[in-house]
């Protein structure tokens, strides 16, 4: 079974930096990307960030580019989202996410597998 746990979320100013963490288990992670979304109080949850299973690959939503960096260490079974620059709209719950085929997307439903999210507020 597919299990992922998120880490690294708080409270951060206008302008600073969090390192969010995903840690999966459950079957071989080097071999499927992962995702980052977002979803904010009386939104959609939304598309952030995905990076192939490899590691060569990313994807970003336009709002984060130049801002925030995904990246994994299959070693460690680990997905992170390096943010900064961060922005009162960058508040949310983010959540990561895997699919159940080898590449990698920007759209939420490919995603099958999720973890509980992990809550990111920046103040202004």
């Amino acid at each position: 079974q597919v299990q992922l746990v998120e880490s690294g979320g708080g409270l951060v100013q206008a302008g600073g930096s969090l390192k969010l963490s995903c840690a999966a288990s459950g079957r071989t992670f080097s071999r499927y990307p992962m995702g980052w979304f977002r979803q904010s109080p009386g939104k959609e949850r939304e598309f952030v960030a995905a990076i192939s299973g490899s590691g060569g690959t990313t994807y970003y939503t336009d709002s984060v580019k130049g801002r925030f960096t995904i990246s994994r260490d299959n070693a460690k079974n680990t997905v992170y989202l390096q943010m900064n620059s961060l922005k009162p709209d960058d508040t949310a719950v983010y959540y990561c996410a895997t699919r159940n085929v080898p590449w990698a997307t920007m759209t939420l439903g490919d995603y099958a597998y999720w973890g509980q999210g992990t809550q990111v507020t920046v103040s202004s």
